[in-house]
């Protein structure tokens, strides 16, 4: 009978206990075993975001039509991500060394991929958009079709300076009045980080 007493006893003052008590008691124990959480950093290389670069480059050209070698200026700005991709927009003026009033400009843009090895950044290519053509002593003028595959290589100075060793271009003009025509070149200049 004595443990029968036991039990009703320890019955009662369990009702006894106020359910705010109980609450208090559960946050308490949740509190001492909760342990502190530990952040962790996103790798550089997986990061995302954009990159807004801008920049100037010399050119040399082999142009097809006559056998010109042209010299020239180019502006490009790219738009890139840390996962190596990116989009790129160049305006190219081949003006100086002309013979017989003879010059060009394209117009065009396209996705780039890149990869970073220490200070180097290679990187491809593959442009399209238009070129205007300035025949011999000004008898015509055309706007045609451009395709630019290429590629090159950028060497890193700071982390907003970069010298762009070389680019290579490679111009297709498939819808030249006199039938394809194509030139090549390389070009060097400095590319800086705009944001």
């Amino acid at each position: 009978m004595k443990s029968f007493h036991g039990f009703d006893r320890l019955r009662r003052e369990s009702k006894a206990m106020r359910p705010g008590a109980v609450v208090v008691l559960l946050l308490a124990i949740c509190f001492g075993l909760a342990r502190p959480a530990l952040a962790q950093v996103i790798p550089e290389g997986d990061e995302g975001g954009l990159k807004i670069w801008a920049g100037g480059t010399a050119s040399g050209y082999d142009l097809q039509y006559g056998e010109r070698k042209m010299l020239g200026i180019a502006a490009f700005a790219d738009v890139s991500t840390n996962r190596r991709f990116g989009v790129e927009g160049e305006a190219r003026w081949l003006v100086f060394n002309q013979t017989a009033n003879v010059k060009t400009t394209t117009y065009m843009i396209g996705p780039t991929y890149h990869r970073d090895f220490g200070r180097f950044q290679p990187y491809v290519k593959g442009l399209v958009g238009f070129g205007d053509f300035n025949f011999p002593y000004n008898l015509a003028h055309g706007s045609y079709l451009v395709i630019a595959p290429g590629g090159g290589v950028d060497y890193r100075i700071s982390r907003r300076i970069r010298i762009r060793a070389a680019d290579f271009e490679y111009q297709i003009w498939p819808e030249f009045t006199y039938g394809s025509m194509s030139s090549y070149g390389i070009s060097t200049g400095l590319r800086i980080r705009v944001f």
